[in-house]
């Protein structure tokens, strides 16, 4: 999978609070991502592209567990996040949602914001092609690219077992 976009930049210990403030738990998913980032840099989503790529600093994602902290930047556009380190439960998050995730420490420093990247995730190679750079990186296992590429975990167990698991709204009334 190859990942093209502009690079937005964020410090050290951003929470999922800040990712996502607790007050937007219970919206439906497809609202998440006009409150993406509201907690760290308010207005941001109105500014990002389709495909643009996160980038954090070490411990990116800590704080609660809640998976709509990965939904509302899958939502908002966010083709991927690097960062020099996660908080492990908002790592996976992330794959079971299908957002690619990647460590890095020489993105993080020597990459600006505005910066264009493109991310190979299967050869893991960052290329900062404003400063034509490139980076190698670990790169997401296999069993991690084929949910991301699938969609997420949901839409990748479903094509597994050849049926839905994706929930649905109940057509009509439901009786008792």
């Amino acid at each position: 999978m190859i990942i093209r976009g502009a690079v937005w930049k964020l410090g050290d210990n951003v929470s999922t609070d800040e990712i996502l403030p607790g007050k937007y738990m219970g919206i439906d998913q497809d609202k998440l991502a006009v409150h993406a980032l509201e907690g760290a840099v308010p207005g941001l989503v109105s500014r990002i592209k389709p495909g643009d790529i996160l980038v954090g600093g070490r411990n990116f994602g800590t704080g609660s567990s809640r998976q709509q902290a990965a939904i509302a930047l899958r939502e908002a556009g966010f083709g991927a996040v690097v960062s020099s380190s996660f908080a492990r439960i908002f790592f996976r998050n992330c794959i079971n949602v299908g957002l690619p995730v990647l460590w890095s420490s020489d993105v993080v420093t020597h990459t600006q914001e505005g910066d264009q990247l493109e991310i190979d995730t299967e050869a893991g190679v960052i290329s900062n092609t404003t400063r034509e750079t490139q980076y190698t990186v670990a790169p997401l296992p296999p069993f991690a690219r084929q949910i991301v590429s699938a969609g997420g975990l949901l839409s990748y167990a479903s094509a597994r077992l050849g049926k839905s698991l994706v929930p649905t709204e109940p057509e009509g009334e439901v009786s008792a």
